[in-house]
């Protein structure tokens, strides 16, 4: 007996070990998008004329969500981390059944990232201009890939 109940306990480890992974790797993306929304939320304030705009803060940002694109983030897509295996996560299934439309409107978001830091500093307008951009890349994305709360 004891060793039917040991074996079914080692049997189970790794599903166990696997549900671990997938809500760190859950943690460890909403954590990748918090610090995205951390360095975007004053830009947008600024050209909302939400807070005042500071030059060199919106560039501070921009730089910051410039550094954020150079990560790779293929390890946050583990197979197994949507909203339909982990509790906690707003990332549809969709993602992982059309891959390649998810990655291209990531590059959409990481170009427009590249093309906001260096107007920055330009002033609100410009600020403005390229931040509704940024957000409309982000909007694409929630749209298909990012379940209602």
């Amino acid at each position: 007996m004891r060793r039917v109940l040991l074996s079914t306990l080692v049997a189970a480890l790794p599903a166990v070990a696997m549900a671990a992974d997938a809500e760190r790797v859950v943690e460890a993306r909403k954590g990748f998008f918090s610090l995205v929304a951390l360095e975007f939320g004053p830009l947008a304030a600024m050209a909302k004329g939400e807070m005042p705009y500071d030059a060199d803060a919106a560039k501070a940002h921009a730089a910051d969500l410039v550094a954020l694109t150079k990560y790779d983030p293929s390890d946050l897509y583990a197979p197994g981390t949507s909203a339909d295996d982990v509790k906690g996560t707003g990332a549809k299934a969709a993602i992982w059944q059309d891959m390649d439309t998810y990655q291209k409107k990531g590059m959409a978001f990481f170009e427009a990232v590249a093309a906001l830091e260096p107007v920055a500093g330009n002033g609100q307008k410009e600020l403005g201009a390229a931040v509704n951009k940024v957000g409309a890349t982000c909007k694409s994305c929630h749209d298909d890939f990012r379940a209602k709360n």
